[in-house]
């Protein structure tokens, strides 16, 4: 399938391409050139309720559907993603600016995180708990939450969509997505595999245009039984308010805060890679993305030295070109706002040792920085950056640099490089995060559960666990036996 085939312009809704009702458009951008690539419909309320009531009437039957019928249409979807990679890698890098690699690398997790889940529904047992009296028999079961409205962000446009469809779709659940106004088109292309495989008219909606009417809307109808959301703490506690006046199950990735720490028995050659990895993927607009480098002060000159080199030597371009590792960031008000963080640490005794300023390809493209000699007091150190910016602390000991690495609201990610298998195991127990890497920057994979602690989050995606939000548990006594 060609990308002109697969960058539709319109929405889908109960099985059909449709505009917004009053015809207005939403421009798309590619961030590497910002020039425009196509428009989608700008829909609100009305054409989200048309979609909310599709899902609902869909719900009906698909919710009663065989498991292997269900089963069958995710791994033909699975297979629909593989095919058509190089592709939809292609769409994602035009609308979104990621280097091609990295989004190769995103249609193909998106694509195991379908197939995880076709296998995992199969393993969704329920139980027969031993009863107090002979007479009876005490089921508990399991069974799809219903209408599930999903909203995901710009930065993984078509991963952060899989993590949703696979576990709502494998479990019987239908779908109204509200993908972000930046970075439709990759979502809108799981619709386009997704009516070609054959799932039914009504199971997977896919809507564009205003986050506040759509969003409004989602949230405030009874039919939809459960929200998943990916992006913004701020924007989570809103959702998670508006839920509470039709008690909807809720799934919230929210924002973070990720310390990296290196201590002074660490692979300094693994930590520098683990760093890279960690910090730079994505131009660090990631969730888990290194905020915070906290290096112990016997190997903290060294380190610096090394990450600062490997920085400048990064490769900063169109994601589209052959080598390059660091496209532009989505837009301008990500680019002022790490310039906000650089001025804030440089006011406060911050030393920048590379970058710094804008890209001389102009337009939303970044130098890639670090600044050294950062302190609490400095506002990334409370603030999520989401951009290529490395700040370095230094500490002296342990538990200094745990207090140091959990003094945030958020709780993620959090990295650790050591060789001391004792402080492994304390830190494992000690940070406050959801997400543990220790001596390895890529911890994310299909198989284990992902989301965070405190105000990053609730609910987990991935694993056995990401399967469970997506079903209600039922208690059935059978007395007169």
């Amino acid at each position: 399938m060609t990308i002109a085939n697969m960058m539709q312009q319109k929405c889908f809704v109960a099985g059909a391409w449709v505009n917004a009702d009053n015809g207005q458009t939403i421009a798309v951008n590619n961030p590497a050139n910002g020039e425009q690539i196509g428009t989608v419909p700008n829909c609100g309320a009305d054409e989200t309720e048309k979609a909310i009531a599709a899902a609902a009437e869909a719900f009906k039957s698909w919710s009663q559907t065989d498991t292997s019928y269900r089963v069958d249409l995710l791994r033909k979807l699975h297979a629909a993603l593989l095919e058509n990679q190089e592709e939809l890698a292609q769409l994602l890098t035009l609308e979104q600016g990621k280097p091609l690699a990295e989004s190769r690398g995103e249609i193909a997790i998106g694509a195991a995180y379908i197939l995880w889940f076709a296998e995992e529904i199969r393993r969704a047992k329920g139980e027969i708990v031993p009863a107090p009296a002979n007479d009876r028999k005490l089921l508990v079961t399991h069974h799809p939450v219903g209408v599930v409205g999903a909203i995901t962000p710009w930065n993984f446009p078509s991963s952060m969509l899989a993590r949703k469809l696979g576990p709502a779709l494998a479990a019987g659940c239908t779908v109204v997505a509200k993908p972000a106004t930046a970075t439709p088109y990759s979502a809108l292309a799981w619709a386009v595999l997704c009516e070609q495989v054959g799932f039914p008219p009504g199971v997977v909606n896919i809507l564009t245009g205003s986050s506040r009417d759509i969003g409004g809307a989602i949230m405030s109808s009874p039919h939809v039984r459960k929200v998943t959301f990916t992006g913004s703490t701020e924007v989570g506690k809103t959702l998670i308010r508006q839920s509470a006046e039709t008690v909807k199950k809720v799934s919230m990735e929210l924002g973070g805060n990720a310390p990296f720490i290196v201590f002074d028995d660490a692979d300094i050659d693994a930590a520098i890679e683990g760093a890279m990895i960690s910090k730079y993927r994505n131009m660090g607009q990631t969730c888990v993305c290194t905020n915070r480098f906290y290096v112990q002060s016997g190997i903290h000159n060294e380190f610096v030295s090394r990450l600062t080199q490997a920085t400048a030597d990064l490769c900063v371009g169109d994601g589209m070109q052959a080598g390059v590792e660091q496209g532009p960031l989505i837009d301008i008000s990500a680019v002022q706002k790490v310039e906000q963080m650089i001025a804030d640490a440089t006011a406060k005794g911050g030393q920048v040792v590379q970058g710094g300023e804008r890209h001389a390809l102009g337009g939303t493209f970044f130098q890639p920085t670090v600044i050294t000699n950062a302190k609490a007091n400095m506002q990334f150190a409370t603030d999520e950056i989401f951009g290529p910016l490395s700040a370095v602390f230094q500490f002296e000991d342990e538990a200094e640099v745990i207090a140091a690495a959990n003094a945030t609201e958020f709780g993620l990610a959090a990295y650790a490089y050591t060789r001391d298998v004792g402080r492994v195991f304390r830190l494992s127990d000690a940070l406050e995060y959801g997400l543990i890497g220790i001596n390895s920057g890529l911890i994310t994979t299909v198989e284990v559960p992902f989301g965070g602690l405190k105000e990053s989050g609730l609910g987990k995606e991935g694993g056995s666990q990401g399967l469970s939000d997506y079903l209600e548990t039922k208690y059935t006594a059978i007395a007169g036996i």
